[in-house]
């Protein structure tokens, strides 16, 4: 839920990327790291093992400016992707504004996506929050692939109302990652207006 400070004036929103382990959430966060104004960025935070895998999460504040008066912060966060880090996850999923759902596009990993993102919704519940009023995006990252599961098929099982919208993404070049955080923003500030 996003904190806002009517004295300060400032509007603090929450973002989570959400996906199986390695399937890229960390990757976006450290390309939009790399990319924005130093003036728009905090400190990235990443605890992550020796193997580079993400640990407890990874964060980074954005500052988009001014709007309607107020100056406006997304914390950007990412959840471990393995399942054992289940209680992790699901703290960082407390107070959530918006998700983006990071699926790994390989065909390997066609299986890991479905249980992650039906764990997402288990944590969800756990809090009482209705996915249908959370904003959500799915990225479906690693295109640039061999052997990758079609859009058609993440589709049908991860977005089979096509109710949510999609990027397709090569977090490790930059595509998508743009597309994919301005979309979750504009819905999150939508939800507040």
């Amino acid at each position: 839920m996003a904190l806002i400070n009517y004295a300060s004036r400032e509007i603090n929103s929450k973002i989570v990327f959400y996906g199986p382990g390695l399937g890229g959430k960390t990757t976006n966060i450290k390309y939009v790291y790399t990319k924005l104004q130093p003036t728009l960025k905090g400190r990235l935070i990443s605890l992550a093992t020796e193997l580079d895998r993400t640990l407890f999460f990874d964060f980074l504040p954005v500052d988009i400016g001014t709007i309607r008066g107020f100056k406006t912060r997304f914390h950007l966060y990412t959840v471990p992707g393995q399942v054992f880090y289940n209680a992790s996850r699901k703290l960082i999923l407390k107070g959530v504004d918006g998700i983006v759902f990071v699926a790994d596009s390989q065909i390997e990993r066609f299986d890991e996506n479905i249980e992650s993102l039906d764990n997402m919704k288990d944590n969800l519940r756990s809090y009482n929050l209705d996915l249908n009023k959370i904003p959500l995006v799915l990225q479906y990252n690693k295109r640039d692939l061999p052997n990758i599961t079609s859009i058609e098929e993440l589709q049908k099982v991860l977005n089979p109302e096509n109710k949510y919208a999609y990027f397709e993404a090569i977090a490790t070049q930059g595509v998508g990652v743009f597309e994919t955080l301005k979309e979750i923003c504009k819905m999150v500030l939508k939800m507040l207006a």
